[in-house]
Protein backbone atom coordinates (compact mmCIF):
# COMPACT_ATOMS: atom_id res chain seq x y z
CA UNK A 1 0.00 0.00 0.00
CA UNK A 2 1.11 3.36 -1.06
CA UNK A 3 2.18 5.87 2.03
CA UNK A 4 0.97 9.44 1.04
CA UNK A 5 3.33 11.82 0.47
CA UNK A 6 3.13 13.59 3.91
CA UNK A 7 3.28 10.31 5.92
CA UNK A 8 6.40 10.04 4.38
CA UNK A 9 8.17 13.10 4.95
CA UNK A 10 6.77 12.90 8.91
CA UNK A 11 8.07 9.67 9.26
CA UNK A 12 11.60 10.32 7.33
CA UNK A 13 12.00 13.68 9.61
CA UNK A 14 11.30 12.07 12.47
CA UNK A 15 13.87 9.10 11.54
CA UNK A 16 16.67 12.12 10.50
CA UNK A 17 16.12 14.10 13.89
CA UNK A 18 16.20 10.38 15.99
CA UNK A 19 19.30 9.32 14.11
CA UNK A 20 20.83 13.06 14.78
CA UNK A 21 19.81 12.74 18.14
CA UNK A 22 18.41 16.52 18.08
CA UNK A 23 15.05 14.99 19.26
CA UNK A 24 13.94 11.80 21.21
CA UNK A 25 11.57 10.93 19.24
CA UNK A 26 10.71 7.32 17.13
CA UNK A 27 9.46 7.23 14.23
CA UNK A 28 5.87 7.76 13.73
CA UNK A 29 4.99 4.24 12.58
CA UNK A 30 6.95 2.73 16.15
CA UNK A 31 5.01 5.04 18.50
CA UNK A 32 1.52 4.40 16.19
CA UNK A 33 2.44 0.67 16.89
CA UNK A 34 3.35 1.12 20.51
CA UNK A 35 -0.30 2.92 21.65
CA UNK A 36 -1.89 0.53 24.55
CA UNK A 37 -4.76 -1.05 22.30
CA UNK A 38 -7.32 -1.46 25.28
CA UNK A 39 -7.12 2.63 25.36
CA UNK A 40 -7.16 3.07 22.12
CA UNK A 41 -10.97 2.24 21.39
CA UNK A 42 -12.98 5.30 21.73
CA UNK A 43 -15.35 3.76 24.53
CA UNK A 44 -12.65 2.24 26.75
CA UNK A 45 -10.50 5.83 26.24
CA UNK A 46 -13.51 7.64 27.49
CA UNK A 47 -14.36 5.94 30.44
CA UNK A 48 -10.60 6.04 31.41
CA UNK A 49 -10.71 9.84 30.70
CA UNK A 50 -13.60 10.43 32.80
CA UNK A 51 -12.48 8.08 35.49
CA UNK A 52 -9.12 9.84 35.70
CA UNK A 53 -10.45 13.51 35.95
CA UNK A 54 -12.85 12.10 38.99
CA UNK A 55 -12.54 10.36 41.84
CA UNK A 56 -14.85 7.48 41.04
CA UNK A 57 -18.12 7.64 39.03
CA UNK A 58 -21.27 5.52 39.12
CA UNK A 59 -22.48 3.54 36.23
CA UNK A 60 -24.96 5.74 35.96
CA UNK A 61 -22.33 8.98 35.77
CA UNK A 62 -20.37 7.68 33.46
CA UNK A 63 -22.91 6.58 31.16
CA UNK A 64 -24.62 10.27 30.83
CA UNK A 65 -21.01 11.74 30.30
CA UNK A 66 -19.99 9.47 27.21
CA UNK A 67 -23.64 9.11 26.13
CA UNK A 68 -23.29 5.04 26.16
CA UNK A 69 -26.37 2.73 26.38
CA UNK A 70 -26.23 0.46 29.50
CA UNK A 71 -24.96 -2.93 27.02
CA UNK A 72 -22.09 -0.79 25.63
CA UNK A 73 -20.75 0.48 28.91
CA UNK A 74 -20.88 -2.30 30.85
CA UNK A 75 -19.04 -4.46 28.13
CA UNK A 76 -16.28 -2.28 27.82
CA UNK A 77 -16.24 -1.50 31.76
CA UNK A 78 -15.66 -5.32 32.64
CA UNK A 79 -12.96 -5.58 29.77
CA UNK A 80 -11.75 -2.79 31.91
CA UNK A 81 -11.74 -4.11 34.86
CA UNK A 82 -10.64 -7.79 33.87
CA UNK A 83 -7.58 -5.98 32.64
CA UNK A 84 -6.94 -4.38 35.77
CA UNK A 85 -7.84 -0.71 34.52
CA UNK A 86 -10.69 0.10 36.62
CA UNK A 87 -11.70 -1.34 39.89
CA UNK A 88 -15.67 -2.21 40.77
CA UNK A 89 -17.26 -1.62 44.05
CA UNK A 90 -21.08 -2.81 43.63
CA UNK A 91 -23.37 -1.55 46.82
CA UNK A 92 -27.03 -1.05 47.57
CA UNK A 93 -28.49 2.20 48.91
CA UNK A 94 -31.43 0.28 50.16
CA UNK A 95 -32.96 -1.77 47.40
CA UNK A 96 -31.08 0.08 44.82
CA UNK A 97 -28.18 -1.18 42.97
CA UNK A 98 -25.37 0.98 42.83
CA UNK A 99 -21.79 0.59 41.14
CA UNK A 100 -18.84 3.11 41.59
CA UNK A 101 -15.90 2.33 38.99
CA UNK A 102 -12.45 3.81 40.03
CA UNK A 103 -9.54 3.68 37.79
CA UNK A 104 -6.55 1.92 39.38
CA UNK A 105 -2.94 3.87 40.42
CA UNK A 106 -1.24 1.71 37.59
CA UNK A 107 -3.31 2.46 35.27
CA UNK A 108 -3.41 5.94 35.67
CA UNK A 109 0.66 5.58 34.47
CA UNK A 110 -1.01 3.82 31.63
CA UNK A 111 -2.97 6.28 30.65
CA UNK A 112 -0.18 8.92 30.79
CA UNK A 113 2.09 6.65 28.97
CA UNK A 114 -0.76 6.29 26.20
CA UNK A 115 -1.10 10.10 26.35
CA UNK A 116 2.72 10.97 25.90
CA UNK A 117 2.21 8.43 23.05
CA UNK A 118 -0.35 10.66 21.37
CA UNK A 119 1.82 13.68 21.57
CA UNK A 120 4.59 12.39 19.83
CA UNK A 121 2.42 11.34 17.40
CA UNK A 122 0.89 15.18 17.44
CA UNK A 123 4.63 16.51 17.40
CA UNK A 124 5.72 14.15 14.88
CA UNK A 125 2.74 14.89 12.49
CA UNK A 126 3.10 19.05 13.49
CA UNK A 127 7.00 19.14 12.71
CA UNK A 128 6.67 17.91 9.20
Amino acid sequence: MARSSAARKISTKVQHESSTRRLSVAPASEIATSLDRLLHDRMRLGIVSALAAADDLSFTDLKSALNATDGNLSVHARKLEEAGYVSCEKTFSGRTPRTAYKLTASRRRALEKYLDHMNAIIRAARNS
